[in-house]
Protein backbone atom coordinates (compact mmCIF):
# COMPACT_ATOMS: atom_id res chain seq x y z
CA UNK A 1 0.00 0.00 0.00
CA UNK A 2 1.22 3.42 -0.61
CA UNK A 3 0.09 7.14 -0.09
CA UNK A 4 1.75 9.46 -1.64
CA UNK A 5 5.49 8.95 -1.93
CA UNK A 6 5.43 6.21 1.33
CA UNK A 7 4.86 2.78 0.98
CA UNK A 8 3.56 0.98 4.17
CA UNK A 9 4.78 -2.86 4.97
CA UNK A 10 2.62 -2.73 7.99
CA UNK A 11 -0.78 -2.42 6.91
CA UNK A 12 -2.47 -2.00 10.48
CA UNK A 13 -3.02 1.51 11.73
CA UNK A 14 -3.91 3.66 14.62
CA UNK A 15 -7.54 5.65 14.41
CA UNK A 16 -7.43 9.06 15.68
CA UNK A 17 -9.37 9.50 18.72
CA UNK A 18 -10.08 12.76 20.88
CA UNK A 19 -8.51 12.61 24.32
CA UNK A 20 -7.41 9.13 23.52
CA UNK A 21 -4.47 8.62 21.47
CA UNK A 22 -2.36 11.25 22.73
CA UNK A 23 1.51 11.35 21.85
CA UNK A 24 2.63 8.64 24.58
CA UNK A 25 -0.14 6.42 23.65
CA UNK A 26 0.30 6.69 20.11
CA UNK A 27 4.28 5.58 21.08
CA UNK A 28 3.02 2.78 23.25
CA UNK A 29 0.99 1.88 19.72
CA UNK A 30 4.15 2.42 17.60
CA UNK A 31 6.40 0.25 19.70
CA UNK A 32 3.65 -3.02 19.70
CA UNK A 33 3.86 -2.73 15.81
CA UNK A 34 1.49 -0.24 14.37
CA UNK A 35 1.98 0.93 11.42
CA UNK A 36 0.95 4.17 11.22
CA UNK A 37 -0.60 7.05 13.37
CA UNK A 38 -2.67 10.02 13.38
CA UNK A 39 -2.79 13.17 15.42
CA UNK A 40 -5.80 14.19 17.78
CA UNK A 41 -8.50 15.55 15.75
CA UNK A 42 -7.25 19.61 15.23
CA UNK A 43 -9.30 22.49 14.48
CA UNK A 44 -8.13 24.84 11.64
CA UNK A 45 -10.01 27.33 12.76
CA UNK A 46 -7.66 27.16 16.67
CA UNK A 47 -4.26 27.01 14.60
CA UNK A 48 -5.46 29.87 12.79
CA UNK A 49 -6.43 31.72 15.52
CA UNK A 50 -3.25 30.65 17.18
CA UNK A 51 -5.19 28.48 20.32
CA UNK A 52 -2.53 27.55 22.81
CA UNK A 53 -4.49 24.82 23.69
CA UNK A 54 -4.93 23.48 19.96
CA UNK A 55 -0.99 24.14 19.78
CA UNK A 56 -0.56 21.61 22.52
CA UNK A 57 -2.30 18.73 20.19
CA UNK A 58 0.96 18.75 17.84
CA UNK A 59 3.02 17.14 19.99
CA UNK A 60 4.95 14.31 17.91
CA UNK A 61 8.12 12.41 19.22
CA UNK A 62 10.25 10.68 16.27
CA UNK A 63 9.38 7.22 17.91
CA UNK A 64 5.94 7.82 16.56
CA UNK A 65 6.15 7.89 12.81
CA UNK A 66 4.99 7.75 9.94
CA UNK A 67 2.48 10.09 11.32
CA UNK A 68 -0.63 11.92 9.31
CA UNK A 69 -2.13 15.13 11.09
CA UNK A 70 -5.55 15.82 11.37
CA UNK A 71 -7.34 19.04 10.83
CA UNK A 72 -11.10 19.72 11.03
CA UNK A 73 -13.19 22.47 9.73
CA UNK A 74 -15.93 23.59 7.34
CA UNK A 75 -13.90 27.09 5.98
CA UNK A 76 -11.91 25.92 2.83
CA UNK A 77 -9.59 29.08 3.15
CA UNK A 78 -8.41 28.27 6.73
CA UNK A 79 -8.52 24.72 5.74
CA UNK A 80 -6.03 25.33 3.41
CA UNK A 81 -3.93 28.42 5.59
CA UNK A 82 -3.71 24.65 8.20
CA UNK A 83 -2.11 23.08 5.11
CA UNK A 84 -0.31 25.62 4.34
CA UNK A 85 1.45 25.68 7.48
CA UNK A 86 2.41 21.90 7.68
CA UNK A 87 3.86 21.41 4.63
CA UNK A 88 7.19 22.63 5.59
CA UNK A 89 6.93 20.53 8.89
CA UNK A 90 8.93 17.26 8.02
CA UNK A 91 7.01 15.55 11.34
CA UNK A 92 4.29 14.84 9.17
CA UNK A 93 3.87 13.19 6.33
CA UNK A 94 0.29 13.46 5.39
CA UNK A 95 -2.46 15.96 5.82
CA UNK A 96 -5.60 13.93 6.69
CA UNK A 97 -9.15 15.87 6.96
CA UNK A 98 -11.63 14.93 8.94
CA UNK A 99 -15.03 14.15 8.03
CA UNK A 100 -16.45 11.89 10.33
CA UNK A 101 -15.96 12.88 13.99
CA UNK A 102 -20.15 12.52 14.95
CA UNK A 103 -19.59 14.71 18.13
CA UNK A 104 -22.63 17.38 18.59
CA UNK A 105 -20.28 19.89 19.38
CA UNK A 106 -18.34 19.11 16.26
CA UNK A 107 -21.47 18.80 13.76
CA UNK A 108 -23.17 21.43 14.79
CA UNK A 109 -21.00 23.91 13.77
CA UNK A 110 -20.93 22.11 9.94
CA UNK A 111 -17.52 20.42 10.44
CA UNK A 112 -16.92 16.27 10.66
CA UNK A 113 -19.77 14.08 9.63
CA UNK A 114 -21.50 17.46 8.51
CA UNK A 115 -19.53 17.61 5.45
CA UNK A 116 -21.36 14.03 4.21
CA UNK A 117 -24.52 16.76 3.60
CA UNK A 118 -22.24 18.61 1.54
CA UNK A 119 -20.44 17.04 -0.85
CA UNK A 120 -19.23 20.14 -2.92
CA UNK A 121 -18.50 21.94 -0.23
CA UNK A 122 -16.21 18.68 0.69
CA UNK A 123 -14.66 18.43 -2.64
CA UNK A 124 -13.96 21.99 -2.42
CA UNK A 125 -12.02 21.89 0.78
CA UNK A 126 -10.24 18.70 -0.89
CA UNK A 127 -9.33 20.99 -3.61
CA UNK A 128 -7.91 23.77 -1.57
CA UNK A 129 -6.46 21.76 0.93
CA UNK A 130 -4.26 19.80 -2.06
CA UNK A 131 -3.33 23.38 -3.76
CA UNK A 132 -2.01 24.38 -0.35
CA UNK A 133 0.71 21.55 0.32
CA UNK A 134 2.95 19.32 -1.47
CA UNK A 135 1.75 16.81 1.00
CA UNK A 136 -0.62 13.77 0.06
CA UNK A 137 -3.92 14.84 1.75
CA UNK A 138 -6.06 11.94 2.63
CA UNK A 139 -9.87 11.81 4.19
CA UNK A 140 -11.74 9.99 6.84
CA UNK A 141 -15.10 9.33 7.23
CA UNK A 142 -18.55 7.43 7.72
CA UNK A 143 -20.76 5.71 5.36
CA UNK A 144 -23.45 8.42 5.83
CA UNK A 145 -24.87 10.94 8.09
CA UNK A 146 -28.17 8.57 8.96
CA UNK A 147 -29.78 5.31 7.57
CA UNK A 148 -31.15 7.48 4.77
CA UNK A 149 -28.64 9.47 3.25
CA UNK A 150 -25.67 6.83 3.23
CA UNK A 151 -23.65 7.77 0.11
CA UNK A 152 -20.27 6.80 0.98
CA UNK A 153 -19.56 5.96 -2.19
CA UNK A 154 -20.52 8.76 -4.15
CA UNK A 155 -18.71 10.43 -1.50
CA UNK A 156 -15.84 8.76 -2.11
CA UNK A 157 -15.42 9.04 -5.62
CA UNK A 158 -16.06 13.09 -5.31
CA UNK A 159 -13.03 13.39 -2.86
CA UNK A 160 -11.04 11.44 -5.22
CA UNK A 161 -11.90 13.90 -7.98
CA UNK A 162 -10.81 16.34 -6.03
CA UNK A 163 -7.55 15.21 -4.98
CA UNK A 164 -7.55 13.00 -2.24
CA UNK A 165 -4.84 10.33 -2.35
CA UNK A 166 -6.70 7.72 0.42
CA UNK A 167 -9.33 7.74 2.14
CA UNK A 168 -10.59 6.19 5.59
CA UNK A 169 -13.90 4.54 6.11
CA UNK A 170 -15.83 4.09 9.82
CA UNK A 171 -18.56 1.55 8.50
CA UNK A 172 -21.21 3.60 10.93
CA UNK A 173 -23.18 6.43 9.84
CA UNK A 174 -22.91 9.58 12.24
CA UNK A 175 -26.49 8.68 13.74
CA UNK A 176 -25.04 5.54 15.02
CA UNK A 177 -22.41 7.37 16.77
CA UNK A 178 -20.60 4.41 18.03
CA UNK A 179 -23.41 2.29 18.52
CA UNK A 180 -24.68 -1.17 16.59
CA UNK A 181 -22.69 -2.76 13.77
CA UNK A 182 -20.03 -1.36 11.00
CA UNK A 183 -21.33 -2.13 7.90
CA UNK A 184 -18.67 -4.10 6.10
CA UNK A 185 -20.07 -4.14 2.72
CA UNK A 186 -20.17 -0.88 2.39
CA UNK A 187 -16.68 -0.31 2.47
CA UNK A 188 -16.33 -3.16 0.30
CA UNK A 189 -18.94 -0.62 -2.35
CA UNK A 190 -16.15 1.73 -2.04
CA UNK A 191 -13.26 -0.08 -2.38
CA UNK A 192 -14.49 -1.16 -5.59
CA UNK A 193 -15.72 2.41 -6.72
CA UNK A 194 -12.55 3.92 -6.55
CA UNK A 195 -8.71 3.88 -7.51
CA UNK A 196 -6.92 5.54 -4.93
CA UNK A 197 -5.85 3.55 -1.30
CA UNK A 198 -8.95 2.09 0.81
CA UNK A 199 -8.64 1.99 4.95
CA UNK A 200 -11.36 -0.04 6.43
CA UNK A 201 -12.43 0.86 10.04
CA UNK A 202 -15.17 -0.13 12.33
CA UNK A 203 -15.48 -3.46 15.12
CA UNK A 204 -11.94 -4.23 14.33
CA UNK A 205 -11.14 -5.55 18.56
CA UNK A 206 -9.22 -8.89 17.82
CA UNK A 207 -6.68 -10.21 14.77
CA UNK A 208 -9.57 -12.29 13.51
CA UNK A 209 -11.70 -9.33 13.04
CA UNK A 210 -8.79 -7.23 11.82
CA UNK A 211 -8.09 -10.39 8.89
CA UNK A 212 -12.21 -10.84 8.19
CA UNK A 213 -12.32 -6.96 7.46
CA UNK A 214 -9.37 -7.69 5.08
CA UNK A 215 -10.65 -10.41 3.40
CA UNK A 216 -14.53 -9.08 3.49
CA UNK A 217 -13.86 -5.64 2.13
CA UNK A 218 -10.76 -5.84 0.42
CA UNK A 219 -9.32 -2.74 1.71
CA UNK A 220 -5.65 -1.56 1.27
CA UNK A 221 -5.16 -1.32 5.26
CA UNK A 222 -7.51 -1.12 8.67
CA UNK A 223 -7.71 1.28 11.15
CA UNK A 224 -8.28 0.26 14.86
CA UNK A 225 -9.63 2.73 17.30
CA UNK A 226 -11.51 1.81 20.49
CA UNK A 227 -10.30 -1.94 19.79
CA UNK A 228 -6.95 -0.36 20.44
CA UNK A 229 -7.88 1.22 24.13
CA UNK A 230 -6.49 -0.34 26.91
CA UNK A 231 -4.80 -2.87 24.34
CA UNK A 232 -2.05 -1.36 22.32
CA UNK A 233 -1.09 -5.18 21.83
CA UNK A 234 -3.60 -5.77 19.45
CA UNK A 235 -1.21 -4.08 16.63
CA UNK A 236 1.57 -7.26 17.70
CA UNK A 237 -1.41 -9.88 17.24
CA UNK A 238 -2.85 -8.78 14.63
CA UNK A 239 0.85 -8.51 12.73
CA UNK A 240 1.40 -11.80 14.04
CA UNK A 241 -1.77 -13.31 12.77
CA UNK A 242 -1.78 -11.72 9.64
CA UNK A 243 1.85 -13.00 8.79
CA UNK A 244 1.08 -16.03 9.64
CA UNK A 245 3.39 -16.23 13.18
CA UNK A 246 1.98 -17.71 16.25
CA UNK A 247 0.30 -15.00 18.03
CA UNK A 248 1.83 -13.39 20.57
CA UNK A 249 -0.51 -12.39 23.42
CA UNK A 250 0.34 -10.10 26.68
CA UNK A 251 0.52 -11.44 29.65
CA UNK A 252 -0.72 -9.98 32.69
CA UNK A 253 2.81 -8.77 33.92
CA UNK A 254 3.35 -7.40 30.67
CA UNK A 255 -0.27 -5.28 30.77
CA UNK A 256 0.94 -3.65 33.94
CA UNK A 257 4.23 -2.77 33.11
CA UNK A 258 2.56 -1.52 29.84
CA UNK A 259 0.34 0.75 32.06
CA UNK A 260 3.29 1.75 34.21
CA UNK A 261 5.63 2.80 31.12
CA UNK A 262 2.16 4.50 30.15
CA UNK A 263 1.95 6.66 32.67
CA UNK A 264 6.00 7.50 32.94
CA UNK A 265 5.46 8.54 29.15
CA UNK A 266 2.04 10.83 30.08
CA UNK A 267 4.03 12.62 32.97
CA UNK A 268 6.97 13.27 30.88
CA UNK A 269 4.48 15.29 28.24
CA UNK A 270 1.61 16.59 31.23
CA UNK A 271 3.08 16.85 34.16
CA UNK A 272 2.38 14.53 36.99
CA UNK A 273 -0.75 16.46 38.10
CA UNK A 274 -2.87 16.04 34.43
CA UNK A 275 -1.25 12.59 34.11
CA UNK A 276 -2.76 10.85 36.58
CA UNK A 277 -5.43 12.04 36.26
CA UNK A 278 -6.17 11.30 32.31
CA UNK A 279 -4.47 7.78 32.97
CA UNK A 280 -7.28 6.56 34.89
CA UNK A 281 -9.71 5.73 31.62
CA UNK A 282 -6.37 4.00 30.43
CA UNK A 283 -5.89 2.43 33.32
CA UNK A 284 -9.74 0.80 33.59
CA UNK A 285 -9.31 -0.30 29.65
CA UNK A 286 -6.01 -1.96 30.86
CA UNK A 287 -7.21 -3.72 33.61
CA UNK A 288 -10.92 -4.62 31.97
CA UNK A 289 -11.17 -8.66 32.66
CA UNK A 290 -8.37 -9.16 34.93
CA UNK A 291 -9.11 -10.38 38.77
CA UNK A 292 -10.10 -7.78 41.09
CA UNK A 293 -9.57 -4.91 38.60
CA UNK A 294 -13.42 -2.93 39.73
CA UNK A 295 -11.14 -2.78 42.99
CA UNK A 296 -7.97 -1.80 41.74
CA UNK A 297 -8.97 0.47 39.26
CA UNK A 298 -11.86 2.32 42.36
CA UNK A 299 -8.37 2.13 44.57
CA UNK A 300 -6.65 4.45 41.71
CA UNK A 301 -9.05 6.91 41.04
CA UNK A 302 -8.83 8.91 44.16
CA UNK A 303 -4.99 8.76 44.11
CA UNK A 304 -3.46 12.28 43.03
CA UNK A 305 0.12 11.19 43.38
CA UNK A 306 2.58 8.66 40.69
CA UNK A 307 4.27 6.90 43.14
CA UNK A 308 0.73 5.71 44.96
CA UNK A 309 -0.70 4.64 41.68
CA UNK A 310 2.61 2.34 40.71
CA UNK A 311 2.79 1.26 44.23
CA UNK A 312 -0.74 0.13 44.28
CA UNK A 313 0.07 -1.60 40.22
CA UNK A 314 3.04 -3.31 41.61
CA UNK A 315 1.42 -4.80 44.54
CA UNK A 316 -1.51 -5.86 42.11
CA UNK A 317 0.90 -7.59 39.61
CA UNK A 318 2.38 -9.67 42.14
CA UNK A 319 -1.06 -10.99 43.21
CA UNK A 320 -1.82 -12.37 39.07
CA UNK A 321 1.49 -13.46 37.50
Amino acid sequence: MKIGNLTFENKVFLAPMAGVTDSAFRRICVEQGCGMVTTELISAKGLYYGSENTEALLKLTNEEKPAAVQIFGRDSYIMAKAAERFDSDDRFFAIDINMGCPAPKVVKNGEGSALLKEPELAAEIVREVSKATSKPVTVKYRIGFDSNSINAVEFGKVLEEAGAKCITIHGRTREQMYSGTANWNIIKQVKEAVDIPVVGNGDVNSFDSALRLFQETNCDAIMIGRGAQGNPFIFREVGDYLNGREVRRPTNEEKIDTVIKHLKLEIEDFGEYKAVREMRKHIAWYLKGLKNSIDIKNQINVLTSADEVIKVLMEYKKSII
